[in-house]
């Protein structure tokens, strides 16, 4: 990898993982006993959910209410500071899971700051492994993203290849792997239908990233995300899986996202490159607003964390 945290000293680590927690509560006025609850929770469904099942129906259970909403760290984020920040307007905003990148110390410190289910992105497969090991509850082969703009782009051939080596090495983790929006949709389609014969449990996704809206406010916001919503309506007809829409969605199009027939919505630049963690929270909280998830989504998780773990 690039860079990770992994360089950071591991007494580093925790203690950002305290002190981020402490200053994200006085920040919001008194919040420090919902950390500790959450933090709690996220421990027990870690050390308790002996069933690979429960954990799989943890980090699935957004889907299944087609209401899900992830909010993405970034593949190549291994800043340990603005993921902490990330996880935290996750869990304040009212998400129902994060994605972070593909670090085990990265996923003991978002586990520790959130009783959310924790998803972890890669493009190697091999990497999940250490992930899954360290706590992560869900995989995904994807947010290609930050690829293409150096020209790097997956063919459905190499998706193939990579869903079936990730199968192989954890064959019953929570799997969502995106299909590339540089494919016709068609192909996209085509591409969905044999992941699902693979083993996938969602698809993912994408396009905003490369659309370029001709019109302001929110004609602008809709041409935006017309190439995500065009691939989930399209997919969503032809598997019997989730679909997860990302890339590009906003309060606008989020809604619309889940009327194309996606079950969920991925977010990451709109929370991502915030610099305020106020602001993150809430960036986060309209989505979920939009979405009708209630404003403490994080409280029903937790629920669910405890049953996981009795």
């Amino acid at each position: 990898m690039a860079s990770s945290i992994a360089s950071l000293p591991m007494h580093n680590v925790a203690t950002l993982s305290s002190s981020f927690s402490v200053a994200s509560s006085a920040a919001l006025a008194g919040a420090s006993q919902p950390v500790k609850s959450v933090k709690l929770a996220a421990f027990q469904v870690r050390a308790t959910a002996g069933s690979e099942e429960a954990v799989r129906q943890f980090a699935l259970r957004g889907f299944q209410t087609k209401r899900a909403l992830k909010v993405i760290a970034g593949l190549h984020n291994f800043d340990a500071q603005k993921v902490a920040a990330v996880v935290t307007a996750a869990e304040k905003g009212g998400a129902t899971h994060v994605d972070i990148a593909c670090d085990p110390e990265l996923v003991k410190l978002a586990t520790s700051l959130t009783a959310l289910p924790v998803c972890v992105s890669s493009v190697v497969p091999e990497d999940f492994v250490a992930a899954v090991e360290a706590g992560a509850h869900m995989i995904e082969l994807g947010n290609y993203d930050s690829f293409y703009e150096s020209g790097r782009v997956f063919s459905a051939s190499e998706i193939l290849e990579l869903t079936n080596r990730t199968r192989e090495l954890l064959p019953t983790i929570a799997f969502s792997v995106t299909v590339p929006h540089t494919l016709p949709l068609d192909e996209q389609v085509s591409l969905a239908e044999k992941l699902e014969v693979l083993g996938a449990d969602i698809i993912q996704t994408e396009g905003g990233t490369s659309a370029s809206p001709l019109s302001p406010g929110i004609q602008g916001l809709i041409e935006k995300a017309s190439p995500t919503l065009a691939a989930a309506y399209a997919i969503s007809k032809a598997v019997r899986i989730p679909v997860m829409c990302a890339s590009g969605l906003s309060a606008v199009t989020a809604p619309m996202a889940c009327g194309a027939g996606a079950a969920g919505v991925g977010i990451g630049s709109a929370v991502n490159k915030l610099n305020d963690q106020i602001g993150m929270i809430a960036a986060v909280r309209s989505i979920a607003d939009s979405l009708g998830l209630p404003s403490e989504a994080a409280s029903v998780t937790t629920s669910g964390a405890s049953a996981v773990a009795q």
